[in-house]
């Protein structure tokens, strides 16, 4: 009986020894297994592979195709070494006298730079075209020659109606015509032309008709 009591009493003092004892070897048992088992697990990983039977595929060859050759370069003329050249061939002098004079275009007919200037009635002679041919006088030597045709007077008519310039866009010339037609116009009075109810200067083109009366 007294063994028991004694027997007892010494488990129930070292009962919180076996329980630290036992705790600690739990956790080592535990990180013991966490460490060990990864290793484990990647050398059986690694056996596997080893073990597995690697496949080969067969790649069919490809086809050479046999490309034809390049065209041969042309053969470039190379001058021999051993031509001479004759010491009696001379080049002949030329100078620029030996060529032809080059003719220049005929300058432009000298003129006025006409203005364009918008218009709505056009400038009209005092009493009509009639009253150009009224103040006509013809050339006597042109009479003389039977000289006769039509001359085309470009004229500026200002706002007043005046004419202040003429130029003669096709004319008959050393026949007294040209004058002639710019006389009778530069005789005539016109009504100036009209831009919106307002008197405007502008340039306009007149024919005046030389006729010899049978």
């Amino acid at each position: 009986m007294l063994l028991r009591q004694e027997n007892s009493a010494s488990i129930k003092y070292k009962y919180p020894l076996i329980i630290r004892i036992t705790t600690l070897l739990g956790v080592c048992l535990i990180t013991f297994s966490f460490l060990a088992f990864p290793r484990f697990v990647y050398e059986t990983v690694l056996e596997e592979v080893e073990m597995q039977i690697v496949e080969l595929e067969q790649i069919p060859e490809t086809q050479q195709i046999d490309r034809p050759p390049p065209p041969a370069r042309p053969s470039v003329p190379i001058a021999s070494e051993s031509e001479d050249i004759a010491e009696d061939v001379m080049m002949e002098e030329f100078t620029f006298e030996d060529f032809e004079a080059w003719e220049a275009p005929p300058p432009p007919p000298d003129g006025p730079v006409v203005k364009f200037i918008p218009y709505d009635d056009p400038p009209v002679p005092v009493g009509g075209y009639a009253a150009i041919q009224r103040n006509v006088e013809y050339p006597e030597i042109a009479q003389e020659a039977g000289i006769e045709g039509t001359v085309i007077v470009q004229a500026f008519i200002d706002k007043g109606g005046k004419v202040t310039e003429t130029v003669i866009l096709k004319g008959i010339p050393n026949t007294g015509l040209d004058e002639a037609a710019m006389a009778a116009i530069r005789k005539t009075s016109f009504k100036p032309a009209k831009q919106r109810d307002r008197a405007v200067g502008v340039w306009i083109s007149i024919p005046v008709n030389f006729k010899l009366r049978n």
